[in-house]
């Protein structure tokens, strides 16, 4: 069988000489759980490290873990688009006197952010987001009024105020 060198083979061999980082204490398995919210590229070092050691119940632990904070971190990432996208948009609404290009293009382009981790992570539907709405627009309003400096009136957004509508200067 053919030998894959990857980029991570050099690292594996200095971190051997340096021990196994992250075991668990009771010295069973590693904690995938810590290791994964620490770093994606070390968790998938240690995974590759299982393999080559042959410890493949190890790596598939590993993999998992590995997906669900892949998952985690999408998750979060599309959160803060939306909630960057509600508070431009509560902005908006709020100081009209005050709209610029800056805040058009801050909305459409949190918009292409949306729209472009929803279609690298397929599983963060439209109704991943509409599950996560109250709770972003709740700190998007505490967002937009801390960078307004005043109360806003706003107190709901529809699907179509943030998807939607076309945001342009008259």
């Amino acid at each position: 069988m053919k030998k894959v060198e990857t980029g991570a083979d050099e690292e594996l061999r200095r971190e051997y000489e340096f021990g196994r980082p992250r075991e668990m204490s009771s010295g069973v398995g590693m904690d995938w759980q810590e290791l994964s919210a620490e770093s994606h590229y070390q968790t998938a070092v240690q995974i590759e490290r299982a393999l080559l050691d042959g410890n493949y119940g190890e790596a598939e632990a590993g993999v998992k873990e590995l997906i669900e904070a892949l998952g985690r971190s999408e998750k979060r990432a599309l959160k803060s688009q939306i909630v960057r996208l509600m508070t431009h948009i509560i902005k908006w609404q709020t100081q009209p006197d005050r709209r610029s290009y800056g805040w058009v293009a801050s909305i459409y382009s949190a918009r292409e952010e949306i729209a472009d981790i929803q279609g690298e992570a397929p599983s963060l539907t439209n109704d991943v987001i509409r599950d996560m709405w109250d709770k972003c627009l709740r700190v998007a309003i505490r967002e937009a009024e801390g960078e307004m400096s005043q109360k806003s009136p706003v107190s709901s957004l529809s699907w179509s105020d943030v998807f939607e509508e076309e945001y342009e200067l008259k």
